[in-house]
């Protein structure tokens, strides 16, 4: 047993980040439950495409409200202290939803202001839980901590969770917040373990929220590679936003699948990122990292195409495979591109802008899908989604030369005002 754990999280790694990952599976475990759970309480309380969409919408819309915001907070303030704050608040709503449940006293309205509740800590969450990966390992080892979270994002939160909220809810409308709740408890305990070093600022040197927020702000942009990222992901997060918004309804009505058929959904999008996770050293060593992106923009383009003119579920299960090899080695690509390119001292408020950019897309995307479907039916974001995204393809191709540019940069060592620029040796172990 011993061996297998060294072997799944090498001793090199250290004993604080297997803290951080066993946190991190835990709390991902809840949330996979409520990746399932939340959209069918929704549906099961408005039968409206458009407040179906509206809820992705207000979970999506805090990180592109408070992104910025959280990035610079992250950076002035304790990270870990930061973290087990936020997400102690984020218990407390659970809970409260759990007994407004119970009592028979739910409303649409009152979960979407739950939606948008929980959205907004975990956007403070989410950013400073990020920027603690690259405080506890070495530079080369980024990509290994990367593959080892991925690999319990899309095991528990993606995999197993989803199914297990939808059999939970199936029992009781409920049961999945609270057994989110408790996860979420033991998670916060776990994250208290983790001792972190100092992360670069001087505490006695005062500036203004705006100026670190315009600090973090101008570096991305003047990083070839970090601004090309922020601008691919926002672009084509409006054409995902818009299928994605409404997939409980393309799944439940277009597909006909029950309940766990939709949470089954996100398992083998999962299982696809498995595949794509566990190939991602083999595909750096072979492939430049702007041909992956490449590759897997085209992939994306014709995931929209395919599920867009089926009605069959295990085709449509077949893309969801595919796409998820293509979502979680970009995802991989871009959190190791990042993290080894930004100093320290600016990973809260760059991790931000890059989760704005996320963000922005799919908010801008669930608006223009909630729409559409409310109008045509639910297959027309996924047209939408593919002929924009085929134009943005063409729009975006040649920006992704940046990524490569850094890859020869790499190789020649990094530069004075580029301490840590990222390289093809970015193989996960």
């Amino acid at each position: 047993m011993h061996r297998l754990l060294d072997l799944a999280l090498p001793p090199r790694l250290g004993r604080p980040f297997r803290w951080l990952i066993a946190s991190s599976w835990v709390s991902n475990l809840g949330d996979g439950i409520a990746l399932a759970a939340g959209p069918l309480l929704v549906a099961s309380l408005t039968p409206s495409p458009f407040l179906v969409a509206l809820a992705t919408t207000l979970q999506w819309l805090p990180p592109m409200v408070f992104g910025l915001l959280a990035g610079a907070i992250t950076d002035r303030r304790d990270r870990r202290r930061l973290v087990v704050a936020v997400d102690s608040a984020r218990i407390g709503v659970l809970v409260v939803l759990t007994a407004t449940i119970l009592s028979g006293h739910v409303s649409i309205g009152l979960v979407l202001a739950t939606m948008f509740a929980l959205g907004t800590a975990e956007v403070f969450a989410d950013n400073a839980q990020a920027t603690m990966l690259p405080m506890l390992v070495a530079r080369r080892d980024l990509a290994a901590g990367n593959q080892r979270i991925q690999t319990g994002f899309l095991t528990l939160n993606q995999m197993a969770g989803p199914p297990i909220g939808a059999a939970l809810f199936a029992i009781g409308a409920a049961v999945p917040f609270g057994t989110q709740a408790a996860l979420g408890a033991l998670a916060v305990g776990l994250v208290t373990k983790v001792a972190l070093p100092p992360h670069g600022r001087d505490p006695h040197v005062a500036t203004r929220i705006r100026h670190d927020i315009a600090e973090g702000f101008r570096w991305t942009v003047r990083h070839p590679a970090v601004r090309t990222l922020v601008l691919t992901i926002f672009t084509f997060n409006i054409t995902f936003g818009a299928a994605w918004s409404v997939l409980v309804l393309y799944a439940t009505e277009h597909l006909g699948l029950g309940a766990v058929g939709y949470g089954l959904i996100t398992t083998a999008t999962a299982m696809g990122g498995l595949v794509g996770t566990g190939s991602y050293g083999w595909l750096t060593r072979r492939l430049s990292l702007s041909q992956i992106m490449r590759i897997g923009l085209i992939i994306e383009t014709f995931t929209h195409l395919s599920l867009a003119v089926t009605s069959t579920p295990w085709v449509a299960m077949v893309v969801f495979v595919v796409f998820g090899a293509h979502a979680f080695v970009w995802g991989t690509t871009s959190a190791t591109v990042r993290q080894r390119a930004v100093p320290t001292r600016l990973q809260g408020r760059v991790g931000s802008v890059n989760v704005v950019g996320v963000t922005g897309g799919l908010v801008l995307g669930s608006l223009v899908g909630g729409g559409l479907a409310e109008r045509w039916g639910v297959v027309a974001p996924f047209w939408f989604a593919f002929a924009g995204s085929a134009v943005f393809v063409v729009l975006i191709w040649r920006e992704l030369r940046h990524i490569a540019h850094d890859d020869d940069l790499d190789a020649a060592g990094p530069g004075p005002d580029d301490p840590a620029t990222p390289g093809p040796d970015a193989a996960v172990d």
